[in-house]
C-alpha cells in the first residue's frame, strides 16, 4: 500500500520481500549513486546490506508514522523500483540529534533517470509536508552532482549556497523552498 500517489507513481514503504532487497542492493551498490551520498556502508558490495539498510530507514523513522519516510518510488505502470524518494529532518553537525530542518531526497536507478520520477515523487512529498505547516523544505546536494541540482530546480527550489550545517558540517550545495510554494507539475 502506498503513503502516497501521483499520476504515475506509488509512493510506498520499501518492504523486506526479495524484490524489494534486490532493488536496495541494486541502486545502493552503484558506484555512480553512491558517489553523491557520502554515506558509511555505500557503495553496498553484499546483498545482505540492503536488509541492514531497510532496517535501519525502519529505525530512523519509527514514530514518524507516514510523515517522514524513506520510501520506494514504483512506476505505476510497470510496478519496477525507480528508486528511493525521502522527507526527513537533517541530521545536524553531529549527525545524531536531528534538526527542525526538513530534506526532501531522492536516489533513483540509472535506468529510471531522465524521465521526470525523481521530480514527480519529490514534488508530492514536499508539497505534503509544507500543507502541514512547516515553512520551508531542503534538499542538499553533493558539490558537482548537476542532476540532482536541476531536480531541485525544477521544484521551484531556491539555491541558497553551499552550507555545512548538516552532515556532520559536509559543504553541501543547498537548495529551500518556502511558504509552500511548489512548482506546479
Amino acid at each position: 500500500m502506498g503513503i502516497l500517489a501521483t499520476e504515475r507513481l506509488v509512493l510506498r514503504d520499501w518492504t523486506a520481500e526479495p524484490a524489494d532487497l534486490a532493488r536496495i542492493f541494486d541502486i545502493y551498490s552503484r558506484p555512480e549513486i553512491a558517489r553523491w551520498l557520502n554515506a558509511p556502508g555505500l557503495p553496498m558490495t553484499d546483498p545482505a546490506q540492503a536488509a541492514e539498510r531497510l532496517a535501519s530507514w525502519r529505525e530512523r523513522h519509527a514514530g514518524h508514522g507516514d510523515r517522514y519516510g524513506t520510501w520506494a518510488i514504483e512506476v505505476r505502470d510497470t510496478g519496477v523500483v525507480a528508486g528511493t524518494v525521502l522527507l526527513k529532518p537533517l541530521p545536524g553537525r553531529d549527525e545524531s540529534v536531528p534538526t527542525d530542518d526538513i530534506e526532501v531526497g531522492w536516489h533513483l536507478h540509472p535506468e529510471s533517470w531522465g524521465h521526470g520520477y525523481a521530480t514527480e515523487a519529490a514534488r508530492a512529498v514536499a508539497a505534503r509536508e509544507l500543507a502541514t505547516g512547516t515553512r520551508e523544505v531542503y534538499a542538499v546536494v553533493a558539490p558537482g552532482n548537476e542532476a540532482s541540482m536541476a531536480v531541485a530546480r525544477r521544484l521551484g527550489m531556491t539555491h541558497v549556497g553551499r552550507r555545512t550545517d548538516w552532515y556532520g558540517g559536509e559543504s553541501l550545495e543547498t537548495f529551500v523552498l518556502t511558504d509552500g510554494l511548489v512548482a506546479p507539475g
